[in-house]
């Protein structure tokens, strides 16, 4: 408790050093570690909070690994790339494994913030920051037991090995950030109390409802037909089988439903092969670039599946039920806290994930689409991005004339 207190102290005084309650503009430097191109939630999330803290006035640098060194100014700010660490088995991902390297590039770019998306091999950078009292803050994108947990490791074995990593990370940083309840359960459980909550969001100009097509609809499925989507990074943690297998399900009760899976990783022809073994209707269309191609198969859909038992927020489903399509999610995740009335939650298996499929158009279309919608509308990017800057202690800068930062379009626009 005092430790905690102590480092409240610290970050609010570091804070008021670095120009946060006069109103200056801030550089935020963040870092994150397991993001590729064919990277989906972690990606986009890191996009639009950089979109965002810039449209606010502050300065954001992204730090991630890749093939080679390179620099890029973006949207979302500037994008710094250093050369990381393959990982087998992982379909692509790297790390920022060389810490000097990465230790001189913070020294360099002299942050006002630092952001971290990776609670493991960019701890260190905790230490780092408290010790140039900098403000820092780590960002929790996933459950560190149900990763373990999904990897085959034993529940109590998983939960101490959670309880004893979790605890590290709260020590190391000013402010762990998670974005739902369910996310904040695991920090809370070993007695953090430097937890701060910060929803993400979805673009909803981007995701809605009018993105619905026929022709699209009509390449994949019949008239009759009920199609099922996958948007889903295809390893083993995502647990990509369970959509498969409730497809099976499905159709062995007389369900005439298809399905379309969006993603890829390093269960792909794993699960392309046990698709045509059990002669079942799968198209696997890749990782989808192209958010209006994404866009129009989500809301061509009846229903999307979001099977991934550790999701801490699962901005797939988000986008779906922005364009107007309901969800079935696993009940061992924190979607059912996202997607409330707007879908249905399963337990982890096939036959559970098809009967929830079942209740869903059980219910009028016009009734479940209007309900995504409104769903996803609570869940606008600028209200992400306030919380977000409210984490780091961070205020709008002053611009000529008295004028302030103002939500971005999307909120406006809903």
């Amino acid at each position: 408790m005092r430790a905690a207190l102590y480092r409240e102290a610290a970050y609010r005084a570091a804070a008021e050093r670095s120009g946060a309650r006069s109103g200056e503009s801030l550089r935020i430097v963040r870092l994150a570690n397991f993001v590729a191109p064919t990277s989906g939630g972690l990606r986009t999330a890191l996009w639009e909070l950089g979109r965002g803290y810039r449209a606010a006035g502050h300065e954001p640098v992204l730090i991630v690994p890749g093939e080679r060194a390179g620099v890029s100014e973006t949207d979302q700010g500037r994008v710094v790339t250093l050369p990381g660490t393959p990982l087998p088995g992982t379909g692509g991902y790297r790390v920022l494994a060389d810490r000097h390297r990465v230790a001189r590039l913070l020294e360099r770019l002299a942050p006002d913030r630092i952001e971290v998306s990776d609670r493991t091999t960019l701890r260190w950078t905790g230490a780092w920051a408290r010790h140039r009292r900098i403000p820092a803050v780590m960002v929790s994108h996933e459950t560190t037991d149900g990763v373990l947990r999904s990897w085959g490791m034993p529940r109590q074995t998983a939960l101490r090995a959670a309880d004893a990593l979790n605890s590290r990370t709260a020590h190391a940083y000013a402010r762990v950030v998670c974005t739902t309840e369910w996310a904040a359960r695991e920090f809370v459980r070993v007695g953090a109390r430097n937890v701060v909550r910060a929803p993400l969001g979805v673009d909803l100009v981007g995701s809605h409802p009018g993105l619905r097509d026929p022709r699209v609809r009509g390449r994949h499925a019949r008239e009759d037909e009920v199609l099922l989507v996958l948007c889903s990074r295809l390893s083993v943690e995502k647990r990509p089988g369970t959509a498969l297998d409730a497809l099976e399900v499905l159709r062995g009760r007389g369900v005439p439903a298809v399905l379309v899976v969006a993603g890829d990783g390093p269960l792909r022809a794993r699960l392309e092969l046990r698709a045509r073994e059990r002669r079942l209707p799968v198209t696997f269309v890749g990782h989808v670039t192209h958010r209006t191609t994404l866009g129009e198969l989500q809301s061509a859909a009846d229903v999307c599946l979001a099977p991934g038992p550790c999701e801490t927020f699962g901005l797939a489903a988000l986008e779906a039920l922005a364009c107007g399509t309901p969800v079935v999610a696993s009940a061992s995740s924190a979607l059912p806290e996202i997607v409330g009335g707007a879908g249905t939650v399963a337990t982890d298996g096939g036959e559970a994930f098809a009967t929830a499929v079942q209740t869903l158009l059980a219910r009028p279309e016009r009734i479940r689409r209007e309900t995504a919608r409104a769903r996803a509308e609570c869940f606008g990017w600028g209200r992400a991005v306030g919380a977000f800057l409210a984490a780091h202690d961070a205020v709008p800068p002053r611009r000529a004339g008295g004028a302030r930062w103002a939500a971005p379009h999307e909120e406006r626009a809903s």
